[in-house]
């Protein structure tokens, strides 16, 4: 005997929602702030034992993947603290209607991008 309907969704008819959306990407910015820590404890490291790799390292940085690469990271970076502060709120038991997780999870995702064109812009010196 077929089963036509399957118990779990499939990935094609599954609905996304902001909190799904927050939640995949909280995840995937935590291993990739975990990555990036490791490489900057390997560079300074580096650089502190051996002086050729500081200019190595600064050469990355100043090329166009360089900065792309900062940029990421600094989104990455304020994507996360920002859904930690979300997180942490419903740690205290706030925050668990529809409505207002929907709400925070917008608040994560536009207010990593407003706070990584701020430290930019501040970064540039334009602010």
């Amino acid at each position: 005997m077929k089963n036509d309907n399957p118990l779990s969704p499939h990935i094609q008819i599954y609905n996304w929602h902001i909190s799904s959306l927050v939640s995949i990407s909280h995840r995937i910015s935590g291993v990739i702030n975990y990555l990036f820590f490791i490489f900057l404890s390997i560079w300074v490291i580096f650089s502190f034992l051996f002086g050729q790799y500081y200019d190595l390292f600064n050469n990355f940085y100043n090329s166009f993947f360089g900065k792309f690469f900062v940029i990421a990271i600094t989104w990455s970076f304020t994507f996360q603290i920002l859904s930690e502060i979300r997180h942490l709120f419903w740690d205290f038991g706030y925050g668990f209607d529809l409505k207002i997780s929907n709400i925070t999870g917008l608040c994560v995702i536009f207010g990593s991008f407003i706070f990584t064109c701020l430290v930019y812009f501040i970064g540039r010196g334009i602010i």
